[in-house]
């Protein structure tokens, strides 16, 4: 029997009923469903729609089945449709009349888009908690090789020579505005629907912030429509989940490149590699190829929602159904990148020396020059044009740069900048690549991870 069956003659047509019910994904929101549902009925006893002893019959039937999921015992019902239907079923054959009173008040539309805000926000801070590890083992492996360099690419091509540290720093401060994103996401959502109804309220007694305030929410809804219809906290959460994995596909792409032959500046560790059913030699970093290719999911879930929500009317719909898979997939996919690129970053063995002489490339210290130049009083411009001229040169006759700066009258002076190190050390300016600036970036780098960690655990803990 539905919810609803008063009003209908027959039962659900099975296609209708196949392409309804939601039980077989939304069963994931059992915990959230119950919390929101516990705050409901202790709500319910504030404003004297129930007894006490009502109340503790039905916070005892929710605790145990709570535990049938737990355990994974719960047995579904043929009639259960999702698993707001599921758990009101359960507990209306346990406590029977007084079971049938846990839906008063509530309509499934403000009791979904309370779990679903409860579910994103354990979600948000769960996912932020990772993005913040990740971002540790980036900061742990720079100190441990605090020396160490490399060529910095523009276009794929060696353009300046970077500190590690310094490189793996670029991609945490990227990881820390994701983590921003999604706190700030976290904090929009902290409004409570419960107690808007269908979409219009209840002429009941009842006192929306009594559940707010035991689910940790910061404020009740405004509008009961906007209440039942909103969804911008799961696209918002989309979105912070696809432009985080943007970024850790950049990751993913430059673990590609580093660890293959041409490259040969890191191996990771074979934990986090695969071979070939073919190839004997095959040592292949599927975990960063993956980690590149989940963004391309992440992106279709976001893109799916936005086209679900652009053309509803206000106020619920049942096409708000589709929010679930999408969130629940890349929720669960970005948790698995993250701690998977995690692990692969902390299996890798840098090759150092490879590495370094890239670093040191003769080339790398063209802009040295010209800078040195502008110190004279050489206009840029006019410097810049008269070291490209012998790059060129060096390209195009097979011969050193090195040899053609000691061999020029006016340049020889500036030989000395190709000693090994003396191109990164000049990367000495706020926020640059070299060494005198690596301490500065680090304290700030550290200062705000900080920040981000104290926000993490700020918002509500429910008390029930």
């Amino acid at each position: 029997m539905t919810l609803w069956s008063g009003r209908f003659t027959s039962s659900m047509d099975s296609t209708l009923w196949d392409l309804s019910e939601s039980y077989s994904f939304d069963h994931v929101l059992y915990h959230h469903d119950i919390m929101g549902t516990r705050a409901h009925v202790r709500g319910l006893e504030a404003a004297d729609l129930i007894t006490s002893d009502e109340s503790l019959a039905l916070l005892g039937a929710l605790e145990e089945i709570e535990s049938e999921f737990d355990r994974g015992v719960f047995v579904r019902s043929g009639s259960d449709e999702d698993i707001h239907t599921a758990i009101e079923r359960r507990a209306t054959e346990m406590l029977g009349e007084v079971g049938a009173k846990i839906h008063t008040a509530r309509s499934r539309n403000d009791q979904i888009a309370t779990t679903m805000r409860l579910f994103t926000r354990d979600a948000l801070g769960e996912v932020s908690g990772l993005v913040l590890a990740l971002v540790d083992e980036l900061v742990n492996l720079g100190a441990a090789h605090k020396d160490a360099s490399l060529p910095g690419y523009t276009h794929l091509q060696r353009a300046q020579p970077v500190l590690l540290s310094h490189h793996l720093n670029a991609h945490a401060w990227a990881l820390l505005r994701d983590v921003d994103r999604l706190l700030d996401a976290r904090r929009r959502l902290d409004v409570s629907p419960l107690g808007a109804g269908a979409l219009a309220g209840t002429s009941l007694p009842i006192d929306p912030a009594v559940p707010a305030a035991l689910l940790g929410f910061g404020d009740t809804f405004a509008n009961s429509m906007d209440a039942v219809s909103d969804r911008d906290f799961v696209a918002e959460t989309l979105f912070d989940v696809a432009l985080l994995g943007v970024h850790l596909s950049r990751m993913g792409e430059e673990l590609v490149l580093w660890t293959s032959a041409e490259f040969d500046f890191a191996t990771l560790g074979d934990a986090f590699t695969t071979g070939s059913s073919m190839l004997p030699q095959k040592k292949n970093s599927d975990v960063a190829e993956l980690v590149r290719a989940k963004t391309g999911r992440f992106v279709g879930n976001l893109t799916s929602l936005l086209v679900t929500l652009k053309g509803l009317p206000l106020s619920y719909n049942r096409d708000l159904q589709e929010d679930k898979e999408p969130l629940f997939d890349s929720i669960r996919q970005v948790r698995l990148v993250l701690e998977a690129l995690t692990g692969a970053y902390a299996s890798l063995e840098f090759h150092l020396d490879v590495a370094a002489a890239a670093a040191a490339d003769a080339n790398l210290v063209a802009i040295d020059i010209a800078e040195r130049l502008v110190e004279e009083g050489v206009p840029f411009r006019q410097a810049h044009e008269r070291v490209g001229r012998l790059v060129g040169e060096a390209a195009t006759k097979g011969l050193s740069l090195v040899d053609l700066v000691r061999a020029d009258d006016d340049l020889a002076r500036f030989v000395h900048l190709f000693e090994p190190g003396s191109a990164l050390a000049h990367r000495s300016s706020p926020g640059a690549s070299g060494p005198l600036a690596s301490p500065a970036q680090r304290e700030r780098l550290v200062k705000a991870v900080a920040g981000l960690r104290e926000r993490l655990v700020e918002p509500g803990h429910p008390s029930q």
